[in-house]
């Protein structure tokens, strides 16, 4: 087999990353698009020239040429529609996070196990090329041991608003929104160490902040000012077994003085910054060094990262290569998440 035909399920904004890439890809036919909107779904099998139009998810699972699927629903239908999806034989490509909750996310990966089809969580940061080049430095050992990462995603008025701030649909606000991303990537550069404890803190103290006028924002389709029920910002505090640590800030809604994201890595023998730009700081002849790698994306790429990560997802379903994305860090991330969330409410540290 060397073609995939690929169904969509979800069609919100999301989606348009993953079509572009797989179009873009000649390993692909996309085969079938599922939405609730059916007018929306029709414009875009139009547009990508998509032969079957669903409504109904489970219409499109029945289709047995459908090999393997990407979901763009909201949060709280992953489980429900991976397991599904996987139980009808397909491979899985879910939009992160996993599900909003552990239970949920100890189904999927059960479900991944007695089918023994593929499911890859989409951490699309770790397909960025910059990560790429970063993890040959890690991999060979030339920053040493990672003991120490921080890692900040700031938004001064960034809250989309729609379903991305409710929370029965969402699971929470910038933790599991943004906050997983970033998460993610620190632990899985640091070898996917495992967690010792967390400790965290979320806040609602400003809202969606609608009042504000004269600066533009990302709204989803939904958006509606007068529905927020998640927090404005959260930050916490992981230790792993091992004794490194991650620190980590996020926020939808702070009066900061502008957006900001920085992602940094410390080790025995160097350290890296990954956002804004890919940096690499280390020491020779009793002299520190700051190295700039000569990229042609030192920064996070959108688009180009999720082409490679579609294009490491249809590799992993034609059996080219193993997901680097496995659906056990989506659990391991859904309990860190989790943690975090119960730690604020509970004001403690919560022991794994």
């Amino acid at each position: 087999m060397d073609t995939i035909k690929i169904g969509l399920i979800g069609n919100g904004s999301i989606s348009e990353s993953h079509l572009q890439a797989y179009e873009a890809n000649p390993k692909v036919q996309l085969w079938a698009v599922c939405d609730l909107n059916e007018e929306r779904a029709r414009k875009t099998a139009e547009k990508y020239d998509i032969p079957h139009v669903y409504t109904d998810y489970r219409e499109l699972l029945a289709n047995s040429e459908v090999q393997a699927v990407s979901i763009c629903t909201w949060n709280n239908t992953h489980a429900e529609i991976s397991i599904a999806a996987l139980e009808a034989d397909k491979n899985v490509l879910c939009e992160k996070p996993l599900c909003k909750t552990v239970d949920e996310a100890l189904k999927v990966e059960e479900a991944v196990r007695k089918t023994g089809k593929m499911l890859q969580v989409g951490y699309v940061r770790r397909h960025a090329s910059n990560i790429a080049v970063l993890k040959k430095f890690i991999d060979a050992g030339d920053l040493g041991d990672l003991y120490f990462a921080k890692a900040s995603m700031i938004r001064r008025l960034g809250n989309p608003g729609g379903w991305f701030s409710d929370s029965e649909r969402s699971g929470g606000g910038p933790l599991i929104d943004i906050g997983v991303h970033v998460i993610d990537l620190c632990w899985y550069l640091m070898g996917k160490p495992k967690v010792k404890s967390v400790s965290g803190n979320t806040y609602s103290k400003l809202g969606n902040r609608s009042n504000i006028e004269n600066y533009d924002f990302y709204q989803a389709a939904d958006y509606d000012a007068s529905k927020n029920n998640v927090e404005d910002m959260a930050n916490a505090l992981v230790r792993f077994e091992n004794g490194a640590s991650l620190l980590v800030d996020v926020s939808f809604s702070l009066h900061a003085k502008q957006d900001s994201a920085q992602v940094n890595l410390y080790g025995t023998k160097g350290g890296a910054e990954v956002e804004p730009k890919l940096s690499i700081v280390t020491e020779q002849h009793n002299t520190m060094i700051n190295i700039e790698p000569q990229i042609t994306q030192p920064a996070f790429d959108f688009q180009g990262s999720f082409q490679n990560e579609i294009n490491h997802f249809v590799d992993s379903c034609l059996g080219i290569i193993e997901t680097n994305s496995p659906v056990e860090d989506g659990v391991e991330m859904i309990k860190i998440l989790n943690a975090i969330y119960q730690s604020a409410a509970e004001g403690r540290e919560i022991q794994f």
